[in-house]
């Protein structure tokens, strides 16, 4: 990057009478951002404490939850600055940082998501094997590649990104995603077929061989008898829901670039808080209220009964 794009100032104009609603805002995305850290922390706690919880499945999860942490904390503090501040801007290199970070931890939860397939289908389908096939070293070597593919493929666009000149400076947004390639004076060939591919290896084929582990595991499952499909059921259901709403509002984030010049401001504005918002704190409650063994030592946690 040029000495000329380091000193580059982005505006960032997605916020709806910001002035105005100035207050209200900062109260209830300060309020989301507590209940994000907090719960999240809680059942990743709980995980750490407690020795039966030592167990792949629930350290995916417990990696799922502190990804959500991570991505939140990428967004949330600027997004409480910006609400408080006259001028909502940030430097080009600060906002190609908060790309790359959100994009990376993005795509390593359908990664996540992948690998909590895997480990359900050899706990269900390949019961005998799983204490071999399923080892600390094999987690741990997972965990590991979850994120390390993901901020290679992400790292790319970035660089690249940071070596195109700009000509537009007014980012219609809160934060730095997509929307930062209509700040480019050209659109990049490269850049979007590396796009289209990177989205294919992050997103699509960790969903499609998400759909395909748990057909198998449905199919085996109906065959064993009501036990095998009561516990497939319980430990497959909050990875299904969770892969559904955030294949939603990825979808969503793809989508904002390409029709931003088709919807009114407020809409721009709803759409991109529904990315950041509906995840991180909704991931907590579905592995809290549908995982049996987290839901008992929450219980214990609060005087009344949970679920």
């Amino acid at each position: 990057m040029d000495n000329e794009t380091e000193a580059t100032y982005i505006t960032l104009d997605g916020y709806v009478e910001d002035d105005k609603y100035r207050y209200v805002y900062f109260f209830i995305l300060f309020t989301v951002y507590i209940l994000i850290i907090c719960s999240n922390s809680t059942i990743v706690c709980l995980i750490w404490i407690h020795k039966n919880l030592h167990e792949p499945m629930y350290i995916f999860i417990a990696a799922l939850l502190m990804n959500s942490v991570l991505f939140s904390t990428n967004i949330y503090p600027k997004l409480l600055n910006d609400i408080l501040s006259d001028k909502q801007i940030i430097s080009y290199s600060a906002c190609l940082l908060q790309f790359f970070i959100f994009y990376s931890l993005g795509s390593s939860e359908f990664l996540l998501l992948a690998v909590m397939a895997y480990d359900r289908y050899v706990s269900i389908c390949k019961p005998l094997q799983y204490s071999t096939i399923m080892k600390n070293s094999t987690v741990t070597v997972l965990l590991i590649l979850t994120w390390f593919v993901s901020a290679c493929h992400i790292a790319v666009p970035a660089i690249l990104s940071a070596e195109t000149k700009l000509c537009n400076f007014i980012m219609k947004g809160i934060f730095c995603n997509n929307a930062i390639y209509e700040l480019h004076c050209v659109h990049s060939k490269v850049i979007t077929i590396y796009g289209v591919v990177a989205l294919i290896d992050l997103a699509i084929l960790p969903v499609l061989f998400i759909v395909f582990t748990y057909t198998k595991i449905l199919l085996i499952a109906y065959r064993r008898g009501r036990e095998v499909r009561k516990k497939a059921a319980e430990t497959c259901l909050p990875h299904l829901l969770v892969l559904i709403t955030f294949s939603c509002l990825s979808v969503y984030d793809i989508s904002i670039a390409r029709v931003e010049s088709n919807l009114s401001k407020t809409a721009h504005l709803i759409m991109t808080l529904q990315v950041i918002l509906y995840h991180p704190l909704f991931n907590p409650l579905i592995y809290g209220l549908k995982m049996k063994e987290i839901s008992k030592h929450l219980q214990r946690l609060c005087p009344t009964k949970i679920i």
